[in-house]
């Protein structure tokens, strides 16, 4: 048996690490990545095979997540259904809602379950140690002693309901979360196009399935089925631990055994996904995709496939990351600028790139908004394109940008989005669950040197792309067409079946079902002792909010501020000006204007140079418009506009100079450009409808309440996606002639020289930075502060789109972040969505989500439900949910835990670089640290008795203004609400 000290020291560091003291546990090795600076441990469980990889790191976040393989051979969602119930009730925690219960009584920074293609996980994340214990009891025990209970499964897999439980002449209906989640997200063409091409680029593998399951079979599946599956793979000998931070690991170690590993023997079975059957040549397919509108003209999605190599070959993946990088990365790229400039279709596809989490990785590019008859001469156009590299090859220095696209992705740290230990555990657990070497795929540093020398042979790239891909007979085509009856169908046979079912029920049968009914809600309904559950309290919440001050004003010259802080050599740049008065109609450009400013030509460059140029020296350049409302009066729209960059500290001369150049010298004459991007524009605001249906529904509601929410609706919501998608059709009967005009107004309104910037980088790179920024700009142009004039408009209530489930809203008028009644309206959303909404929203009417916000910056507060089969009941839940909070007499607990939530999300750390430039915005618009330590205060001083005052001043007898996101064809119930329905 290998023996291991109980501390070793760090030789690249010099620092000393501990070693886990605990018996149960083989310490097999630790590597440090001084890129990263992390220590990787990998440890075993002795008993039971489990794998640990802990990544030792000075962070004050705490990350935990464990994963069992799941490999499902159907598309009934076993493992994505098993995810939902597992978290539903466990041995030492017995009641029925453990997780959402958590959710409510933690200061989490995350917490979370997942189901992957051939993995669950569990994961969470928490800067406070007792609530990482807390959160650690929960998550093993519901990992490993699961209840699952058959309620459960039919809460939140599938079961059928009388449409009318107390008729049993009634019709039978489908209910479920997971049904109606997967309803909603299989409305999402790109998802039916991934899960399309992937059951052909994998005819055999588990990745043939959807495994969040079709909505069609997931009926299908039993609940033995569930318990069969979670007693073969819920198993540590098919488990991974990965955990990220600043801890403990004897403690960790002891904890996870007793409380779970040590009551388990090894299991033999290992599951694996088996290398995928290659096929002898290509194959062509076509599928269809439900649309409900005739108007099918450009509407085809065409995508080519290529299963390449093992995932878990760390220099494999990495040279398919990079020949993806040189074809596709931007729109000079040679595969990209083909795609993009064909009249083959409207832009490329959303598909285009590599997929390498999956046991072989797969590679595909192709086109949106084609014809059915264009199939071949796609692909034929890609196979040229890329015979034409293999031919000719690529400039060196091509290859060069690309490679340091990927080292500057390895050295940034992020965390803005997911905690970023929690990224490095995703990016290491496909190699785990594959049995490879998940430290390699974190620390990428001595295979980016083998890389390097790879590329430095001259025929490295024209090889590269003949072996990959055109000598590679793994080939798919699939051509995914709009079929304007295929919805209808669905749901025919979606009743028909209910109605066979039916017909097939004796009265007992119906009884049965009956009395599921009845004993789901009365279980939905029951109040479980919290005291089952651990807690945090508001004894452990920091009673101050952290906060990052710039390091140094720079009044000289440009306004700037900096900071300097742990960005691990990368430099982060913004630029800022006031946004000059502009009109109602180019306002409603403004968002395509950012979007293009930094992809279209500058300083005497066409755009495939300059983008060429931007990859070289940046690892990203983009810019937006900031617009919010005065702190104080949603009347009053306020905003400026930013480009952001960043880029390796050693490139900060070329960095500034190219941040300069994009700001002052766009070109808005390439037309063909101009209307490429626009099109770009249209696909990513079509597809972002039905994963975003709750946001834009709440955005609708809030429309008529205020200039701002009326302007922000109109510029972000829905309103825009449709001016999008005219535009986008005028534009190519007419020409790009009238949008390169108007770009070129609307920059000609901007001042050259920027108001301010903001610089943050590490100390290593501070000097550079700055000097490279004073070299650049000397001076500063009169600032003027100017409010936005914005006349409301009106706009639908009611939008039909292509969605199997509904989206609601309710939005009634409220107060700004400044008032006092701010907070404990903020506490009233937690209260109810913790306390009434989930359960009579989610759990008994089967929607995926549902609850409450009060929205400060736009002076209103929010209902929502998201991938809801309903709407009146809904909206009649959100006005019930009113009275139950004024006629409850005790609400303490709920006060306290919706109060733990709000502060946890305040609380949740992000990236170093993430957190000054936040800082920094919230300042600049008068969100400062004063206010919003002021806004925490009010938050832990509210009482319940606060929250049914404003629940009865504000929204008691308010009728507020309703929303709905649609399935098309329902006109009837916008009448019925008294809505007006717009036809998407």
């Amino acid at each position: 048996m290998l023996q291991t000290p109980e501390s070793t020291q760090n030789t690249v560091t010099g620092q000393n690490f501990e070693i886990s003291r605990n018996p149960a546990f083989l310490h097999l090795d630790a590597t440090p990545v001084e890129s990263l600076n992390v220590v990787i441990h990998r440890y075993q469980h002795k008993k039971t095979g489990a794998v640990h990889f802990h990544m030792q790191s000075d962070y004050e976040e705490n990350v935990f997540l464990v994963a069992v393989r799941t490999m499902p051979h159907d598309s009934t969602g076993v493992a994505h259904i098993l995810e939902h119930t597992a978290l539903c009730g466990s041995e030492r925690f017995p009641v029925r809602d453990p997780f959402f219960m958590m959710t409510r009584r933690s200061l989490n920074t995350f917490m979370n379950a997942m189901t992957s293609s051939d993995w669950t996980a569990y994961p969470f994340a928490s800067q406070n140690a007792k609530d990482f214990d807390n959160l650690l009891d929960v998550y093993l025990d519901a990992v490993f002693f699961s209840r699952l209970d058959p309620l459960d499964f039919a809460q939140e897999g599938h079961r059928v309901e009388l449409t009318d439980n107390e008729d049993p002449t009634s019709p039978l209906e489908y209910k479920g979360v997971v049904f109606n989640e997967m309803k909603g997200a299989m409305s999402s063409t790109v998802s039916q196009l991934w899960q399309g091409i992937s059951s052909y680029l994998f005819p055999t593998t588990t990745y043939h399935y959807n495994s969040g399951g079709e909505p069609a079979a997931i009926t299908d599946l039993s609940y033995d089925e569930l318990v069969a599956f979670y007693r073969s793979h819920y198993h540590p000998s098919n488990a991974i631990i990965m955990t990220f931070g600043n801890m403990d690991v004897t403690a960790l170690h002891d904890k996870i055994d007793n409380q779970a590993l040590s009551r388990f023997e090894r299991q033999d079975t290992q599951w694996h996904v088996q290398p995928e059957k290659r096929y002898a040549a290509p194959v062509a397919v076509e599928s269809a995709y439900g649309v409900d509108s005739d108007d099918v003209g450009a509407q085809t999605h065409h995508v080519i496939g290529w299963l390449l190599g093992d995932s878990i070959d760390l220099d494999a993946q990495l040279e398919a990351n990079l020949v993806s990088q040189v074809l596709l990365d931007n729109s000079a790229s040679p595969l990209r600028k083909a795609l993009e400039q064909t009249e083959l279709g409207g832009s490329p596809s959303p598909l285009c790139g590599l997929e390498d989490s999956n046991r072989e990785m797969s590679f595909m590019c192709g086109i949106e908004g084609s014809e059915p008859e264009h199939a071949a001469a796609v692909e034929q156009l890609v196979l040229d394109t890329l015979k034409e590299v293999a031919e000719q090859g690529v400039a060196q220095d091509t290859i060069e940008a690309a490679l340091h696209q990927l080292e500057l992705h390895q050295r940034e740290i992020g965390g803005d989005s997911y905690p970023y230990g929690l990224q490095l555990i995703f990016n290491a657990l496909p190699a785990a669950i594959h049995y490879g070497d998940p430290v390699a795929l974190v620390n990428l540093d001595p295979a980016l040197e083998r890389l390097r020398a790879k590329i430095q042979n001259p025929q490295f790239m024209q090889e590269a792309v003949t072996r990959l891909l055109l000598n590679n007979r793994h080939r798919v085509r699939f051509t995914l067409k709009p079929d304007a009856g295929l919805n209808a169908e669905a749901k025919r046979l979606e009743l028909a079946s209910l109605e066979s079912m039916k017909a097939g029920m004796n009265d007992a049968d119906i009884a049965a079902v009956q009395a599921q009914a009845n004993a789901l809600k009365e279980r939905q309904e029951q109040e479980d002792d919290p005291g089952l559950l651990p807690q945090v309290t508001l004894d452990d919440v920091k009673p101050d909010l952290s906060y990052v001050a710039p390091s140094k004003e720079h009044t000289d010259g440009l306004p700037t501020a900096e900071y300097v802080t742990g960005t691990n050599g990368i430099i982060y740049q913004q630029l800022m000006t006031e946004l000059p008065a502009l009109t109602a109609e180019q306002l409603s450009w403004l968002p395509y204007f950012t979007q293009v400013w930094t992809e279209v030509g500058a300083g005497g460059h066409d755009y495939l140079t300059q983008q060429q140029r931007q990859t070289a020296i940046v690892g990203s350049l983009t810019s937006y418009a900031s617009m919010k409302a005065n702190i104080s009066d949603c009347d009053k729209i306020e905003g400026y506009l930013v480009m952001s960059g960043k880029a390796l500290g050693s490139q900060a001369d070329a960095f500034s100079n190219l941040m300069k150049e994009t700001w002052q010298t766009p070109v808005f004459n390439e037309e063909k450009r101009l209307l490429d991007l626009l099109n770009h524009a249209k696909s990513r605001k079509e597809q972002g409808i039905t994963g975003g249906g709750h946001s834009l529904a709440m955005s609708l509601a809030a429309a008529p309440l205020n200039r701002t929410a009326n302007f922000m609706n109109e510029l972000a919501g829905l309103p825009q996606t449709l001016r999008v998608k005219q535009r986008a059709k005028q534009a190519k009967e007419e020409g790009a002639g009238a949008i390169s005009a108007m770009m070129s107004d609307v920059f000609g309104r901007l001042r050259t020289t920027p108001d301010a910037a903001l610089l943050v980088h590490d100390e290593q790179a501070a000097e550079s930075h700055v000097s490279s920024l004073g070299r650049n700009w000397t001076g500063v142009s009169e600032l003027a502060t100017s409010q936005i004039e914005w006349s409301p408009v009106a706009s639908s209530t009611y939008w039909m789109v292509d969605s199997q489930v509904n989206f609601c809203a309710l939005a009634i008028s409220t107060v700004t972040m400044t008032h006092e009644d701010a907070a404990p309206l903020a506490v009233l959303g937690g209260v109810l969505r913790n306390g009434y909404l989930h359960t009579a929203i989610r759990e008994q009417g089967g929607a995926y989500g549902a609850g409450a916000t009060q929205d400060s910056g736009l002076a209103c507060f929010k209902f929502y439900s998201y991938r809801d089969p309903r709407v009146e009941e809904t909206f009649r839940e959100f006005r019930n949910s009113i009275d139950w909070v004024l006629e409850r007499k005790d609400g303490d607990e709920l006060v306290e835990q919706a109060i733990l939530g709000i502060i946890g999300g305040m609380d949740r750390p992000g990236s170093p670089a993430g957190e000054a430039k936040q800082a920094y915005h919230m300042d600049k618009t008068g969100r400062t640290y004063a206010l919003r330590q002021e806004y925490r205060q009010r938050l832990l001083a509210t009482r319940w008795a606060d929250v049914q005052r404003v629940a009865k001043q504000y929204l008691q007898g308010q009728d507020g203004s309703m929303a709905v996101v649609a399935p098309r064809g329902t006109d009837a119930m916008a009448a019925k609400l008294g809505l007006i329905a717009t036809d998407y």
